[in-house]
């Protein structure tokens, strides 16, 4: 068990995600301040006993009980502790870790991390135990020695989505989606759709904020509004975001020259390509590719 102070915010990114994409941490702590969460880099699945309030996006709701909670990396978030006691399960995982399992949709167009969904689930008293030991299985398969116990634990987490989703009716899962929420959910979907990039003869279609708008038949103004509103963060931030990972994955798992990734990334020239990496990361590209 992770022991938290209750007096410094808890921050946990996926250098945390040391299986596979995967973590979990047990949450035992009275609650003497009121700590703030905000958005990750990762998803997340938390079973929680608490009395606090949670935004999400432009959502809010008042929690005294025991839930489920679903974030998505993409969509800021906030938690206000009301009330002095918190205990329970933080699970951080990546897309990558959760895809392995051959799902064919991403978790974005899942009904409880897809942007405009509600991601609270209050779970009947009943039902407490038996997902709390859901929970108890992925902590302890993850200090375990078991060869395949990623495998298993992504059947555990599913375990825990179903049951979720098994609860929760499907108007909950629509009754927030504004326009602005399917906006972004299009734009993100639209962006996630270049990738990943399978060959250096393939180069990006759609590398602007204007581009995007263009292919959504939006104005740039009105797209960036509602990806800022939703998100927390500008289209060009989730554009630039998406490309240096693509360019880390291509640095680190092929053998592509820099000249190749640039073009296929939709650099016209090296250069350029190298000044937009370094920027980023902090690494030229073949620096970023000897440290791989």
């Amino acid at each position: 068990m992770v022991q938290l102070t209750a007096n410094s915010p808890v921050r946990w990114t996926t250098q945390d995600l040391k299986l596979k994409g995967f973590k979990i941490y047990a949450v035992d702590q009275p609650c003497l301040t009121k700590p703030r969460f905000t958005r990750r880099d990762c998803y997340k699945v938390i079973l929680l006993t608490t009395k606090a309030r949670l935004h999400y996006g432009h959502q809010s709701w008042e929690l005294d009980g025991t839930y489920l909670l679903f974030f998505n990396p993409h969509i800021p978030y906030s938690m206000e502790m009301v009330g002095t006691f918190r205990h329970g399960f933080i699970s951080l995982f990546t897309e990558e870790f959760i895809a392995s399992l051959d799902r064919s949709e991403s978790l974005q167009q899942s009904p409880l991390f897809k942007i405009g969904s509600a991601p609270v689930c209050r779970l009947p008293e009943a039902q407490v135990p038996f997902m709390t030991s859901i929970f108890e299985k992925m902590l302890a398969e993850q200090e375990a020695d078991y060869p395949f116990k990623d495998e298993l634990i992504r059947n555990y987490l599913q375990l825990a989505i179903h049951e979720a989703l098994h609860l929760q009716p499907s108007a909950t899962f629509l009754s927030h989606h504004n326009a602005a929420a399917r906006l972004a959910a299009r734009f993100l979907e639209t962006l996630e759709q270049q990738f990943p990039v399978e060959n250096p003869e393939h180069t990006l279609a759609l590398k602007t904020a204007q581009e995007f708008a263009d292919r959504l038949a939006v104005h740039v103004n009105h797209l960036n509004k509602a990806v800022k509103e939703v998100t927390g963060k500008p289209t060009s931030a989730h554009i630039t975001h998406r490309i240096t990972d693509e360019a880390k994955a291509l640095l680190h798992h092929t053998d592509w020259s820099v000249a190749e990734i640039a073009y296929c990334l939709g650099f016209a020239y090296s250069t350029y390509f190298n000044n937009f990496f370094k920027k980023q990361t902090g690494f030229t590209p073949l620096a970023y590719r000897r440290a791989a």
